[in-house]
């Protein structure tokens, strides 16, 4: 995308913000206090009835531990923002319902947990893995698509948290030149998944002027993601006036500006290199305006520290 071919933005773009955007972990911490297990579907399918739901529940209840553990971790850190693992509860969405039962019957746990990370103030989010795919030529892909995101929906709300982007699911669009029917699956969907869906644009397929499209058409909110931008659009800045432009853009999709949600990487061995690099070393000078940011760093906890010993202390000298 060059200068010449920005979006649109409103008349009046966001003031400065006044407070500190809110950096968020993902999944996992580097010391190793928070991990997860997990089985294979080869593996499982093998076990008879009573080994699976033996093993699913001795998992399920393991990474439910850690997933409290990943909270605490979070509070004692003062972060705020916390993406939960999309593989928490393995082989959930299976035909046989065994691991979707066991939720239901640990829905009091669940409940816990989510309640829990409201009275920490800590909001938690989620992406879905690469599988789904809304807008695949293949009927048979997109249901199975919907399944995966209702199993993670109906996980959500087991733990409480509201139907609507605070609580979100973020995926990329998938295959390529097929906007129309991405926006008609979306439209289709149930509100218990829709209310919750957001669109990030990526290296290869979506664009982030396409992806913007998606979300304006289809009524739900963008995370831009500046790193897949300048991969994609082959840029050398991430002040390229592009980048500040597509955030102003995704901003005005969500219904609240205030939990514009953006995705932070640095390329490994070059700027434009698709592979994250351990810490964060780079930023956009828009991303000041965020309010929350995903920190997609190999060195998860120890990167979020990292950028709050340059980049916030730069922010609030501004």
């Amino acid at each position: 995308m060059t200068a010449n071919h920005l979006p649109l933005l409103p008349d009046k773009q966001p003031s400065q913000k006044a407070s500190t955007p809110e950096l968020g972990l993902v999944c996992i911490t580097l010391d190793k206090q928070v991990r997860f297990r997990t089985k294979t579907r080869t593996h499982y399918l093998q076990l008879g009835w009573e080994q699976r739901e033996s093993a699913l529940r001795e998992i399920y209840q393991h990474n439910l531990q850690r997933l409290d553990t990943a909270l605490s971790f979070c509070k004692d850190h003062q972060i705020r923002l916390y993406r939960m693992s999309s593989g928490l509860f393995p082989l959930s969405d299976l035909e046989d319902e065994i691991g979707a039962n066991l939720l239901e019957e640990m829905s009091a746990e669940l409940a816990k947990i989510g309640k829990k990370s409201q009275v920490l103030g800590i909001r938690i989010v989620l992406h879905p893995d690469q599988y789904v795919v809304l807008s695949s030529d293949s009927a048979d892909v997109v249901q199975t698509s919907i399944k995966i995101l209702n199993r993670h929906a109906r996980t959500m709300d087991l733990l409480g948290l509201p139907q609507s982007p605070w609580a979100l699911m973020n995926i990329h669009g998938g295959k390529s030149q097929r906007l129309e029917q991405l926006v008609e699956v979306i439209s289709q969907l149930p509100g218990t998944i829709k209310n919750r869906l957001t669109f990030e644009n990526d290296e290869y397929a979506y664009s982030a002027s396409e992806i913007l499209a998606v979300c304006q058409q289809a009524g739900v909110p963008m995370v831009f993601d500046a790193h897949h931008h300048i991969c994609h659009e082959n840029l050398d800045s991430y002040d390229h006036p592009s980048v500040a432009a597509m955030f102003y853009a995704a901003r005005t999709t969500w219904a609240n500006p205030d939990w514009q949600l953006v995705h932070i990487s640095n390329g490994e061995t070059a700027f434009n290199d698709r592979k994250h690099s351990d810490l964060i070393t780079t930023m956009p000078s828009v991303y000041h305006q965020a309010p929350w940011i995903e920190v997609e760093a190999k060195h998860k906890e120890a990167a979020i520290a990292y950028l709050r010993s340059w980049w916030l202390i730069d922010n609030n000298h501004k």
